[in-house]
């Protein structure tokens, strides 16, 4: 990639980081039409500098929402830690089908992928169009107009006020991702050449990756009986404010819910590079998470998938360091810029759902141009004879 190429790619995925640090999701999908159609890289290589630029967005986006926005009291830790086993456990799988798949699968997987989370998009565009103009109608002042505006302003000083980190529910976060990560590194490398010599697809490598499935299983079923046992303890403690809604809406949903949606979510994250957002962020909305819930949420839980991603990759013997670290960096900084200018947007206008909106078109153009791309590539490399099927894992 060029000087010209490198620095147009730079502004479209500041660009694309902007718009996405908005919902929530990670922007992978986003990222990999500029990397592929404008970068000029093979859609395996692009996946994998996505990983990074959804890492470092995400990372910019939580440490905005907690630490100069002041509203990290949006972030659901219980969804997260219902949620972050399974999804951690998909992004394992997504990793290794990336490098198993045909190059030609990956594309029509993607562009399916792309094309069913922009209908879903536009579903909760509608829906909270539909929920803010029903917002006016119920908060607008008989005598003008600064009835919305008051409305939001007070909601977001009292999402800030009183917020303390809980830091126990991060730390066991924090032990899930360590355990997968030494699982990763106790596997080593393409060659196996990291810390234990464990032969690629022997024995030892597969007994190491299978064992996320139990780690998986027994940190989900540990959450949810320290859960019930919490609620057993305290059973009149509720939640107050916005978090009843999310609190009702978890204990009335079945257990297998949270943790099914984050284990695809997880796959496709890995096999495509993107954070896993733009399949958990419609789920949220859809069963009845607020909006701004769910933005920080699908936020902070894209990063811990994304990294778990990029970490993955590093493993796996992936080049251009150097260049997935220059557009991290790049992705860091515009979701902040992005982050601050649409929190005022959304403050001086009311609306959330033109944000969403504008991801969904960029979705929509997205499938096209990378299916359009994709099918091109494919046939080419049909004509020139190269290997079109499967590979091994390792």
């Amino acid at each position: 990639m060029d000087m010209v190429t490198t620095i147009l790619v730079c502004i479209l995925s500041a660009m694309a980081a902007s718009l996405s640090s908005a919902g929530g999701v990670g922007g992978g999908s986003l990222y990999l039409p500029i990397l592929d159609l404008v970068g000029g890289l093979d859609l395996k290589t692009a996946t994998a500098l996505s990983a990074f630029m959804v890492a470092g967005g995400s990372l910019s986006n939580v440490l905005c929402n907690n630490l100069l926005l002041l509203n990290g009291s949006s972030i659901d830790y219980d969804i997260a830690l219902l949620s972050q086993p399974c999804m951690l456990l998909g992004v394992g799988a997504g990793v290794v089908c990336n490098v198993v798949f045909p190059e030609w699968l990956v594309t029509a997987l993607f562009a399916l992928f792309l094309g069913l989370s922009t209908v879903k998009t536009f579903q909760a565009g509608f829906v909270c169009w539909n929920a803010e103009s029903d917002g006016v109608v119920r908060v607008h002042a008989p005598a003008g107009g600064k009835g919305v505006e008051e409305a939001l302003l007070m909601e977001e000083e009292e999402g800030g006020a009183g917020y303390e980190t809980p830091w126990a529910k991060l730390a066991v976060l924090m032990l899930i991702w360590l355990c997968f990560f030494v699982l990763h590194v106790l596997n080593g490398d393409k060659d196996g050449k990291i810390i234990t010599r464990v032969r690629p697809c022997g024995l030892k490598y597969w007994l190491i990756t299978s064992s996320q499935v139990p780690i998986a299983i027994g940190f989900t079923a540990y959450i949810l009986y320290r859960r019930r046992r919490n609620r057993h303890n305290k059973p009149d403690q509720q939640k107050v404010g916005k978090d009843t809604v999310v609190y009702n809406t978890i204990e009335a949903l079945p257990v297998v819910v949270f943790p099914m949606a984050a284990l695809l979510s997880g796959v496709l994250g890995g096999l495509f590079g993107i954070g896993g957002g733009l399949l958990i962020n419609p789920v949220l909305l859809q069963i009845g998470v607020p909006p701004q819930v769910t933005a920080a949420t699908t936020s902070f839980m894209v990063l811990f998938s994304s990294s778990m991603s990029m970490v993955q990759y590093l493993i796996l013997g992936m080049k251009d360091i150097k260049q997935a670290l220059v557009f991290s960096a790049v992705c860091f900084v515009a979701s902040i810029v992005g982050l601050v200018a649409i929190q005022r947007a959304i403050v001086k206008s009311g609306r959330v759902s033109l944000i969403v909106f504008s991801v969904s078109a960029v979705m929509a153009l997205s499938a096209v141009s990378i299916t359009c791309f994709g099918a091109v590539d494919v046939w080419r490399k049909y004509i020139d004879g190269k290997n079109m099927g499967f590979k091994l894992p390792c």
